[in-house]
């Protein structure tokens, strides 16, 4: 089993060169496509596999991945930009944790490669679609702010910890008739993830609200929107291999955070990245500008900051390395405050919530959460 994982990984690094190479020590913004490697690890562990599965907790959960589940690793001079660990549980049970350097590959890369290396786990041909042209749609651009100073934006000197929390069929039902129902509400079929995102700000603005009753500051969602498919023709960036995303946000005050208020300025920012406003991006100002005017009221604490990323489109439980599509999947991100990332259950109808958050507001949103089959009056107040 091994031995057919590893081979099939070299064999898909010959079609995916760049995650072979290596990140240049001079100039970063450069590929050196030398064929270096991965990092491959393999680690057995002397307790079953349900043993982790009947409690998830994140940080244990850690030591699945390769480097504990460091996701800044591969941003690293001289570092693998894909690194592999396999697990091999008493049980016959495996676990395969896998890290893909950001500064190549966004999920829907990360995806495609890792389908790949599945289909040739499995002894298939067929060689996946994708192109390495994303620069030639999007030139390379300087940001206005250093990433020394943009990393300055999470800094937190309390005790950041990231907890599972999991919104099932009946809380998501829950919501959407908490957004729909006020008399004034404009928010119409709202989705899982809108619902979801809106609730977990929702309670960021209140635990602000209750430390500071007289705070008058503004709170930010941003949110990670795929632009694959959002082009007009469509098939303009769908098979593209990179970092093809851009971050939209929306902005609500103290005041004005009802639930479904904040459900509908999610869906607005989100709808906002058009074809228009992508190919503006190509050679304006406009992005850059949107994110760079964010920047002073986060470093000033006028502006609190709740970053989104939704994996929910993604099939993460459809990676069949040959053994049958896998019964858990879970994530490892760098705990920076009031991060969150959204994925389907293995059910397909409820979302699990990983959230990165200050230790004392963990105890208030499991509250919150767990009361999800209070009246939509109740939510949204």
């Amino acid at each position: 089993m091994s031995r057919q994982l590893k081979q099939s990984l070299s064999n898909t690094l010959t079609l995916f060169y760049p995650l072979a190479g290596r990140i240049d020590v001079e100039d970063r913004s450069v590929v050196d496509c030398n064929d270096a490697g991965t990092e491959f690890i393999e680690a057995r562990v002397q307790a079953p596999l349900n043993h982790v599965l009947l409690e998830p907790i994140t940080e244990q959960l850690k030591h699945l991945m390769p480097g504990a589940g460091d996701a800044t690793a591969g941003a690293r001079p001289g570092a693998a930009l894909v690194a592999v660990k396999i697990t091999f549980f008493d049980c016959g049970g495996i676990a395969i944790g896998v890290c893909v350097s950001h500064m190549l590959a966004d999920l829907a890369s990360a995806m495609t490669f890792l389908n790949a290396w599945a289909a040739s786990c499995r002894g298939e041909a067929e060689v996946p679609r994708f192109t390495l042209d994303l620069a030639d749609y999007f030139p390379p651009r300087e940001f206005p702010d250093s990433p020394a100073h943009l990393r300055k934006l999470t800094s937190n000197e309390k005790k950041i910890v990231t907890k599972r929390f999991v919104f099932n069929k009946e809380k998501l039902e829950a919501l959407k008739q908490a957004a729909a129902s006020p008399s004034g509400s404009n928010v119409k079929n709202p989705t899982r993830v809108e619902v979801v995102s809106a609730f977990i700000w929702k309670h960021f603005i209140d635990v602000a609200k209750s430390e500071n009753p007289e705070t008058k500051g503004t709170f930010a969602a941003s949110h990670a929107v795929n632009l694959r498919g959002r082009t007009s023709p469509p098939l303009v960036l769908e098979n593209v291999f990179g970092n093809c995303f851009m971050s939209t946000t929306a902005l609500s005050d103290a005041s004005n955070a009802a639930f479904h208020d904040l459900v509908s300025k999610l869906r607005s920012a989100i709808k906002k990245v058009n074809d228009d406003y992508i190919r503006e991006a190509k050679t304006g100002d406009s992005y850059l500008n949107d994110v760079s005017k964010l920047v002073s009221p986060i470093m000033n604490g006028e502006l609190e900051l709740c970053a989104f990323s939704s994996w929910c489109r993604y099939p993460v439980y459809e990676v069949d390395y040959g053994w049958g599509n896998p019964i858990s999947f879970c994530t490892s991100f760098a705990p920076m405050k009031n991060t969150v990332i959204l994925v389907n259950s293995r059910s397909g109808d409820g979302i699990e919530a990983l959230i990165a958050m200050p230790q004392h507001n963990v105890a208030v949103l499991e509250t919150q959460i767990r009361l999800l089959s209070c009246t939509p009056t109740q939510i949204n107040s």
